[in-house]
């Protein structure tokens, strides 16, 4: 049978209480160090919440450094050529709250922020933000509010750094997910052109 977790009286009685250094980690300006992990970092996750509650998190990614620091509290992320879907991006402008996990490669803690966030289309630090020659079209700036290191559990029980455990082929390519899950009109030898070696070298245009 299953028992629902109603309350947050119950969850707490459950889970117990977080102990002095996990509540008082909570920071809301940059510290050197934090400004130290953001200039490693290649990868962050965004996630955001429409205003009915739908959420979305979507990946980030650039060469290390990609997330400026504007000041102590204010950050900015560059849009890049993806999908166009958008869906995060229409959350913000119905609602700014965000929340960001920054991933450093073969570090099994992170960075969270969490604040509000704002879309802009032009500013002065977007020559800062040119990869390759691909000026962002756009960039998320986000206030911060809360930032604090996330513990390693997580990536020390999924060992998610070590290469021993990794499977990338026991799932299908790329193209053959595309060719089964959304079923295009192109054949799955397209598809496997279109996401081999060429793929990489248009991901700025």
């Amino acid at each position: 049978m299953t028992v629902e977790i109603t309350s947050p009286e119950e969850l707490r009685e459950l889970l117990g209480m977080p102990n002095q250094r996990a509540l008082a980690k909570e920071r809301t300006v940059l510290h050197a160090r934090d400004r130290e992990w953001l200039a490693a970092s290649p990868f962050c996750l965004v996630a955001t919440a429409g205003a009915d509650g739908s959420c979305d998190v979507s990946p980030k990614g650039d060469p290390p450094g990609f997330t400026l620091m504007l000041d102590e509290a204010t950050i900015a992320i560059p849009e890049r050529p993806g999908n166009r879907r958008a869906d995060g991006y229409r959350n913000i402008l119905a609602n700014p709250h965000v929340g960001l996990i920054y991933l450093v490669p073969g570090r099994t803690d992170t960075l969270r922020i969490n604040g509000r966030a704002r879309l802009v289309r032009d500013a002065p630090y977007f020559a800062d933000m040119v990869v390759k020659g691909h000026r962002p079209v756009l960039a998320v700036e986000v206030a911060i509010e809360q930032i604090f290191y996330h513990c390693a559990k997580a990536f020390l029980r999924s060992q998610l750094w070590q290469p021993e455990t990794w499977q990338p082929d026991v799932l299908p390519s790329r193209a053959r997910l595309v060719k089964e899950v959304e079923a295009p009109a192109e054949s799955l030898a397209d598809l496997e052109r279109h996401y081999g070696p060429h793929y990489v070298q248009t991901i700025y245009s």
